[in-house]
């Protein structure tokens, strides 16, 4: 697949850090734990800098699914539920994305999901659509083999894999559905990579901390807390990463994760990160300002139970 290849400046400006409020839209594998639940309501609760035009369904596969499809039909229930309780619309927001993964390197899933981003980004805008990706890749992926000029028209900031100087690349999101990840980093796309590992890792809350700072959070912030209680059975002096709130952080304040450009890396078979010194640059987040992002998400909870 040949994809646009864009020029320095351009690429250069699409990896800034926004200085200001960006159209978005969410890929989330809703069901798959607890942490997408609580990204996707900050989305919507962050109108000042996000405005978010769309959220696609992404499938998994673990023990809360059958297979990528059934994944993918649990999450699209799940963003339903939580608009319900915010008492929001679905309409015209919600689409369902892929129901497998990417058979080949040159095979796009057709999907709501994906003929939806193809329709946006490539609509007239000022500026690019960000693509905030919180789960397996695949409807991103399928949407840029079905329109390579998508390269042109979006910045991805992924959730996904781990840093480039660890020992592997390996985690959830990224390794599901190899295929996608690897033409998210071979397309050229502007890429915002949020490793796991020391970055998204630091966002780690309890049932304490949400009882104290969260409890008087309205319906959406109850229905947060019981997924958050139900997720596992003891909770005992034990802390839960709310990773997919960092990908979301970073556009509301950059600064609260630090980044850098670096080089893409290539993704091998044995899902470990191969250096690429000539390949196009893209940004990766080194750290994570884990304080003011739950301040910020317990803050904005609180404002909407009272508004």
């Amino acid at each position: 697949m040949d994809f646009p290849i864009l020029d320095d400046a351009t690429r250069l400006a699409r990896l800034a850090p926004p200085a200001g409020p960006v159209e978005m839209v969410v890929d989330t594998d809703t069901y798959n734990e607890i942490d997408d639940q609580f990204a996707v309501v900050y989305s919507l609760l962050s109108p000042e800098r996000l405005a978010v035009r769309a959220l696609y369904a992404a499938p998994f596969h673990n023990e809360r699914s059958a297979g990528p499809g059934d994944g993918m039909v649990k999450s699209y229930e799940e963003i339903l539920r939580l608009l319900e309780r915010m008492g929001r619309r679905a309409d015209g927001l919600v689409f369902r994305g892929s129901d497998r993964w990417m058979a080949a390197p040159a095979d796009p899933v057709a999907s709501d999901a994906a003929g939806d981003l193809v329709a946006r980004a490539m609509a007239d805008r000022d500026g690019p659509l960000y693509v905030v990706a919180i789960g397996a890749i695949t409807n991103v992926a399928s949407a840029l083999l079905i329109e390579p000029r998508l390269v042109e028209r979006i910045v991805v900031v992924w959730l996904a894999g781990q840093p480039h100087y660890w020992h592997t690349a390996r985690e959830f999101n990224l390794s599901q559905d190899l295929h996608a990840s690897r033409v998210i980093l071979q397309s050229g796309v502007p890429f915002v990579h949020v490793p796991c590992t020391h970055v998204a890792q630091l966002l780690r809350t309890t049932v304490g901390e949400l009882t104290m700072d969260m409890g008087d959070a309205g319906s959406i912030g109850r229905f947060l807390f019981e997924r958050f209680c139900a997720f596992r059975p003891n909770h005992f002096a034990a802390a839960k990463e709310i990773w997919d709130l960092a990908p979301v952080a970073w556009l509301v304040n950059p600064s609260w994760l630090r980044s850098t450009l670096v080089h893409t890396p290539v993704l091998t078979d044995q899902h470990t990160w191969s250096p690429a010194p000539f390949s196009p640059l893209m940004r990766v987040a080194m750290d994570c300002n884990r304080n003011a992002v739950f301040a910020d998400v317990f803050t904005k909870l609180k404002e909407q139970a009272r508004s």
